[in-house]
């Protein structure tokens, strides 16, 4: 991969064990670090998230966004926000624009409104290690049939083209 080309945007919505699992299961993606991204306040607080590394030769940020709306929650702004805040945690003002810009146009799809922000990264501590690699160690444990199935299932149907084949 050319290092030129690969960028990186941290994911927060869900259970990290579920969106690490996603991105993983994707073409272009080379890397996830599963743990904790905060923002600047009143996002201070440590929320579950992956960082994403990527090449956007291979997968863009619009495809990125799209599936990391359809694999959480992204309208709903239940109790449990605090823990799993739905951001896209950028890197830089350019990409922080693209972030916006996409949200909007993706809001039209989901006929409510998006409880996900875009907000400037500021911090990420990496999951304890028995957590990282959740479902690439446990695919048959009853959490991950419950949850995680059902979104990798979601993206083999939606985004055929964008899911490895070894998956």
């Amino acid at each position: 991969m050319d290092k030129s080309a690969v960028l990186k945007v941290g994911l927060g919505g869900g259970c990290h064990w579920c969106t690490e699992a996603v991105f993983q299961a994707l073409n272009g993606v080379s890397r996830v670090e599963q743990g904790f991204c905060r923002s600047d306040p009143p996002h201070e607080t440590w929320s579950e998230a992956v960082i994403v590394h990527f090449d956007e030769t291979l997968i863009g940020l619009d495809t990125l966004v799209a599936i990391h709306l359809r694999t959480h929650a992204a309208t709903s702004a239940h109790k449990m926000r605090g823990k799993y805040r739905s951001a896209v945690y950028t890197f830089n003002a350019e990409q922080a624009a693209d972030a916006e810009r996409l949200l909007e146009l993706e809001a039209a799809e989901f006929g409510s409104r998006l409880v996900t922000q875009v907000l400037p990264h500021r911090g990420f501590k990496l999951s304890a290690p028995r957590f990282r690699n959740y479902y690439a160690t446990r695919p048959d444990r009853p959490f991950c049939k419950t949850y995680v199935d059902p979104k990798l299932a979601e993206i083999r149907r939606v985004f055929t083209a964008h899911v490895r084949s070894t998956m």
